[in-house]
């Protein structure tokens, strides 16, 4: 059988999901078809020329091993490593710049800027969010009022600033390469990984693929977050093509084996 390295940190802690479980069951049903160890990153190296492919996984944010981590995505450029997710995308696999070339390129996004300047660019609202462009899970998140963020430094091009949207429920949108496997959303927005089972439109669907198609990604998962407004419009939160949970043991049976089934072709197809 071909081998797999299985890339997660098994004891990251992560509010209201338990990657540990996630990728156990995951290595359990993947077992069936190839040879798998797991192990973190940081210890990823001595590994690497003995399997076929690395699945990069759960690894909770890479800006806490940022170091290891573009070190990791090098050896993989400069020694041809076959990696699921491929790191050739342009959106949280290369932090949150995105955000901005989305919005400046009109897509249906939380509007964004990194500079005060630019501020007519945001809708007029109460109070905005700010939030590192390296960052992940929300760490370095914040909620600012409006005068106070005026007197920040207008140079300060680390940080992003979005208005902070009053929305209806949050839905996510789970792909394998380009076909979408499912949709979860959480009916209660307090309980942002409280997920139900989402029934997609049509229209939800074009709005999902649409950046499935911007980005680059040929093989690997990815999941699109979106939120819906009061005005029933939906607009992109993030575009999660690194490393996304993927909320697997809140599905059902049937949607559960359907997606490990996609998965394992996907790997195949790489090998």
């Amino acid at each position: 059988m071909k081998k797999i390295l299985y890339l997660t940190d098994l004891y990251y802690v992560a509010k209201g999901r338990k990657y540990y479980e996630e990728d156990l069951y995951i290595t359990e049903k993947l077992k069936d078809c190839f040879d798998v160890v797991l192990c973190h990153p940081k210890n990823s190296k001595s590994f690497e020329k003995d399997v076929d492919l690395v699945v990069f996984r759960n690894t909770g944010g890479v800006s806490g091993f940022k170091t290891v981590y573009n070190d990791f995505v090098a050896r993989f450029k400069q020694n041809h490593i076959k990696t699921f997710n491929e790191f050739v995308g342009k959106a949280d696999m290369c932090g949150k710049q995105y955000l901005l070339d989305l919005t400046e390129a009109g897509y249906p996004v939380i509007p964004t800027i990194d500079d005060i300047k630019m501020f007519s660019v945001l809708p007029d609202v109460t109070r905005y969010v700010c939030k590192p462009k390296d960052g992940a899970d929300s760490i370095g998140l914040e909620f600012v009022h409006r005068d106070e963020l005026l007197k920040r430094d207008s140079q300060q091009k680390n940080i992003l600033i979005q208005p902070a949207i009053d929305f209806v429920y949050e839905v996510s949108f789970y792909f394998i390469n380009d076909k979408l496997e499912y949709a979860l959303y959480a009916p209660d927005k307090s309980q942002r990984w409280n997920l139900k089972k989402y029934n997609c439109t049509d229209d939800d669907i074009a709005f999902a693929e649409k950046f499935i198609k911007w980005n680059s990604i040929k093989n690997g998962i990815q999941r699109v977050d979106a939120c819906r407004t009061k005005e029933g419009n939906l607009l992109l939160v993030e575009l999660e093509d690194l490393n996304p949970y993927l909320s697997i043991l809140e599905l059902d049976e049937h949607t559960r084996n359907c997606f490990i089934t996609d998965m394992m072709d996907a790997l195949k197809n790489i090998l």
